[in-house]
């Protein structure tokens, strides 16, 4: 599931050229995830670790994360009875 989440999270991302001939790339909705190369596949590989480390990061802390196309992630708390 993690790694479908990923794929699709990665077809959402929007890649530019700069000025200075190197590539930026964001997520839109991740906040934070982006990356900058002299390559686009350079740009992506970077892309796909920002976000990988990110995912780890907000799942540890227990902060939400978005769904994308109805993939859910985020941590549930199991409340017993």
């Amino acid at each position: 599931m993690l790694f479908k989440y990923i794929q699709v999270a990665l077809e959402k991302a929007e890649y530019k050229r700069l000025d200075d001939d190197s590539w930026y790339a964001e997520i839109p909705g991740f906040e934070g995830v982006w990356a900058n190369s002299t390559s686009v596949e350079e740009c992506r590989k970077e892309l796909i670790e920002v976000l990988e480390e990110w995912l780890i990061l907000k799942l540890k802390d227990g902060d939400a994360v978005p769904v994308v196309n109805n993939i859910d992630i985020n941590i549930k708390e199991i409340v017993t009875t």
